[in-house]
């Protein structure tokens, strides 16, 4: 088996978030000996493509059928026959969900390649409350994956319990990052269009700029914060607007800054003083890990895994999220407390170069993948059959 193994990719958007920028440093891990193909449900959502390395063989097919629509036979009749001539199907969260169950009722009769499905979390009109007829058809669509990939414990109780899915097809795979890439101090102009002063302290976050992270209540948290107080938010999407107007009218507007998207937070984000998050639901942040690696404290609500994530010593600063002022406690206390902050952040940075760095993820997603093709490994030279 020498051929190069191609993986198809079956994305919900491929812009730059947490399962793109991870599905791109796994690309990018297995190098030149693997060749992929992207396909976003939203095809002007492809930011991550930024991020891989242009020594790997990657393309984007412009005549595969929508990933969007109703789930009629013909339609997923159509999904099916794109995926053949692949060696291995990944899919990506709920606006792949109709490739998975085209793949479910077409595989044995087209001899599909296997699939393996990641769910990382949920959109706004999931943020409460599952939705019933999305979970029976979840747990349909999922009947013939090889494997339902989850980063955290929220997850995996979801897809056992309420998904009813067999545990050994769940597995749970923390994200990884390369962590001692985080631990060069970063130059005050390493973030394009933003310079920091010397007598300033910033507060930052990464994060599409989307409803469910409600970016608007980290302002208003942050809108009380002495002057010398900047906020710097790391990320573009549909709610930019939205963000500046209630900063406007909070008057705070000069100190909230936007960038836009920037790759490689490595670079920047040692140049925060206090990460903060203030997502309505989350699972398994890689931004979190991104900001421990950097020796940074977290305040955020208490969503996904976010509390066992960081170090104990920053617990208290994962508030309940439903009260607005308790984010704006959680700030307020780091702010006047400088020498917590460095104490919180050296802890956090300790566990995550314990527990979290890109290896021990990589090697897992390598042997998973490997193992659904019938191959020894993949991203390496194998020997001749």
């Amino acid at each position: 088996m020498s051929e190069k193994p191609r993986i198809l990719h079956l994305h919900s958007t491929f812009s730059a978030g947490g399962k793109e920028v991870r599905c791109a440093q796994l690309i990018n891990a297995f190098g030149s000996g693997v060749s992929h193909a992207i396909v976003s449900a939203v095809p002007d959502q492809m930011g991550a493509r930024d991020l891989l390395s242009k020594s790997i063989a990657v393309s984007y097919p412009k005549d595969f059928p929508s990933l969007k629509g109703r789930p009629t036979p013909g339609r997923l009749n159509r999904l099916a026959k794109a995926m053949q001539g692949y060696d291995l199907v990944l899919t990506y969260n709920w606006g792949a969900m109709d490739a998975v169950m085209a793949h479910t009722l077409f595989s044995a009769a087209m001899g599909l390649p296997p699939l393996i499905h990641h769910e990382d979390g949920f959109n706004e009109d999931e943020r409460e409350r599952l939705k019933p007829l999305r979970n029976w058809y979840r747990r349909i669509a999922l009947g013939k994956a090889s494997g339902l990939v989850v980063p955290s414990e929220i997850l995996e109780e979801i897809a056992l319990d309420i998904w009813q899915q067999p545990m050994g097809r769940v597995k749970r795979i923390s994200n990884g990052i390369d962590t001692r890439a985080f631990s060069k101090k970063p130059k005050r102009d390493a973030l394009r269009g933003v310079v920091k002063r010397r007598d300033e302290y910033w507060i930052g976050t990464l994060a599409g700029l989307r409803k469910v992270k409600n970016i608007p209540r980290l302002v208003e948290a942050f809108a009380d914060l002495p002057e010398q107080w900047q906020l710097v938010i790391v990320g573009e999407g549909p709610e930019e607007n939205t963000i500046r107007d209630v900063a406007l009218r909070l008057n705070v507007g000069h100190r909230v800054h936007l960038p836009g998207f920037a790759p490689d937070p490595s670079r920047y984000i040692g140049l925060f003083d206090i990460f903060a998050l203030s997502s309505d639901t989350e699972q398994f942040p890689i931004s979190v890990v991104e900001a421990m690696a950097a020796g940074l404290p977290v305040a955020a609500p208490n969503v996904g895994d976010v509390a066992e994530m960081v170090d104990p010593a920053n617990r208290p600063f994962i508030v309940d999220g439903s009260s607005p002022g308790n984010l704006a406690e959680a700030l307020q206390s780091l702010v006047q407390q400088p020498r917590l902050r460095s104490e919180i952040g050296n802890a956090n940075r300790i566990k995550a170069l314990a527990d979290y760095d890109e290896k021990v993820m990589i090697d897992t997603y390598r042997r998973l993948y490997s193992s659904a093709m019938g191959r020894k490994t993949i991203g390496k030279a194998e020997p001749a059959a």
